[in-house]
C-alpha cells in the first residue's frame, strides 16, 4: 500500500467513527425565560409514632392515588455501608398504609421507585444494583441484577476507574431508575458507574445496551432517571452533562433538550467550591441538570407533559423540550426544596416532590 493509499484509508477510518461521537442532534431552542409557576404545596405522608423518613429517594403514584415513597430510612449497621432502604405507601390523603419488602435482601441504598401500567411497583436500589418488581400484594414477581457477594474476601464499593471497565450485560454498576414502551420492555438507566441504558424484553431477558461514558450525543455521565411517552421515546436525564437526551427504543439519539432558565447565584457556591465551571466535579448542582424527569400518564384528547427537577427547581415543559414555566428554589419552608431526588406527576397539576436533605415529600398543586 502506499503511503497517499494509507493516509486515505486512514482518514477514511477516522471519519467513519465520527457519527457514533459527533452526530448531528437536533437541541431544543436555547431559551432562558419562562413565568413562574404559582402553586400550593404540603408535606405529604403521616408515618406512625415510631416510623420516620430518612433522606426521601423517590416518590411514585398508582392508578388509584396511592402514593409510594422509597426512603433512606430504616437504617441499620455502621456509619459506613449501612443499609439505607425503605419502601412505604400511602393512600391519596397521606394516611400511612404499609410497608412494602420490609428486610428485602435487595435493600441497601435508595434511589428510585416507579409503577407501571399494569399497577406493578419497581424499585432501583442504587447499593445493591438490583432493579425489583412487586405485585400490588407486595410481593416479589420479578429480579434484575445482581448484589454484590456478601462473603467474598476483597468485597468492597465499586470504584471509578479511568478509563471506565466496560459493562456486563445483564448486571449493573450504581443503578439509578426504570421505565416501559407500549410493548412492555423495560429499560434501566444504570447510572453512576456504567454510564449507559439496558434494554429487557418484558420477561425480564436481556435485549441490549445504550451509551457509554463521554460528553457526544448517545453518552452520558451520571444517567440518573428515565422516563417513557406513549410512543415510547426514552427521556433520559443525563445529569452531570446538564441534559435530557431523547433516545428511541433502539438507542438512536433523537434530539437534545437543555434547560436554560437561570437561578440566582445562591446554591452556585456550595462547601466553600464554585459549581460554576464546566469541569466542576460538582457539576450536578449546576442550574438545569436534571436529576429527576417524569412525564404525565396519556390522556385521550390532552397532551403528555416533561416535568424535570434540577437540585432546587421544577420545570413543567411540553415533549420537544420548550419550558413552560417553573417553580420552587433552594431552601427548608413549604414550596422550597432541597436536593429534589425524585417526581411523580399523575396530571400536568400535580406533582410530589421527595427531597434528600429535606427527609420529605412535598405535593404541590400547580394553578
Amino acid at each position: 500500500m502506499t503511503t497517499k493509499n494509507a493516509i486515505t484509508t486512514f482518514a477514511f477510518l477516522i471519519l467513519g467513527t465520527v457519527p457514533l461521537f459527533a452526530q448531528d442532534v437536533p437541541t431544543n431552542p436555547h431559551q432562558t425565560s419562562a413565568p413562574e409557576i404559582s402553586f400550593d404545596a404540603v408535606e405529604f405522608g403521616q408515618l406512625p409514632p415510631d416510623m420516620y423518613l430518612g433522606e426521601a429517594s423517590s416518590v411514585a403514584t398508582d392508578s388509584q392515588g396511592h402514593v409510594f415513597v422509597f426512603n433512606r430510612g430504616n437504617s441499620t449497621g455502621p456509619a459506613y455501608g449501612a443499609t439505607a432502604s425503605q419502601l412505604l405507601e400511602f393512600d391519596a390523603n397521606g394516611k400511612f398504609m404499609r410497608e412494602i419488602g420490609h428486610n428485602l435482601y435487595a435493600w441497601s441504598y435508595a434511589h428510585a421507585v416507579r409503577v407501571d401500567s399494569h399497577d406493578n411497583i419497581w424499585v432501583a436500589d442504587k447499593g445493591s444494583d438490583m432493579v425489583i418488581r412487586f405485585n400490588q400484594a407486595g410481593r416479589v414477581t420479578l429480579v434484575l441484577g445482581r448484589k454484590t457477594e456478601a462473603s467474598d474476601e476483597n468485597a468492597h464499593p465499586w470504584e471509578h476507574p479511568n478509563p471506565p471497565l466496560p459493562p456486563i450485560d445483564g448486571m449493573f454498576r450504581q443503578v439509578t431508575d426504570m421505565t416501559w414502551d407500549p410493548q412492555g420492555n423495560i429499560y434501566v438507566s444504570d447510572g453512576y458507574i456504567n454510564s449507559r441504558v439496558a434494554k429487557f424484553d418484558p420477561d425480564g431477558n436481556w435485549l441490549a445496551s445504550f451509551g457509554e461514558r463521554g460528553n457526544a450525543p448517545g453518552q452520558f455521565r451520571t444517567v440518573h432517571a428515565i422516563a417513557a411517552d406513549k410512543d415510547g421515546n426514552l427521556f433520559v436525564a443525563d445529569r452531570s452533562n446538564r441534559r435530557i437526551q431523547v433516545l428511541d427504543g433502539q438507542g438512536h439519539v433523537e434530539r437534545i433538550i437543555t434547560i436554560d432558565i437561570p437561578a440566582n447565584n445562591k446554591h452556585l457556591i456550595m462547601y466553600g467550591k464554585d459549581l460554576r465551571g464546566p469541569n466542576s466535579n460538582l457539576s450536578l448542582f449546576f442550574p438545569g441538570a436534571p436529576w429527576s424527569v417524569c412525564i404525565t400518564p396519556p390522556k385521550a384528547g390532552s397532551p403528555q407533559y416533561l416535568f424535570a427537577a434540577d437540585a432546587f427547581r421544577i420545570f413543567k415543559m411540553s415533549l420537544d423540550g420548550h419550558v413552560i414555566g417553573w417553580l420552587g428554589g433552594e431552601g427548608k419552608a413549604l414550596k422550597e426544596f432541597g436536593w429534589i431526588h425524585g417526581l411523580a406527576c399523575p396530571d400536568e397539576h400535580t406533582i410530589y416532590a421527595a427531597e434528600l436533605v429535606n427527609w420529605r415529600v412535598q405535593k404541590l398543586t400547580l394553578h
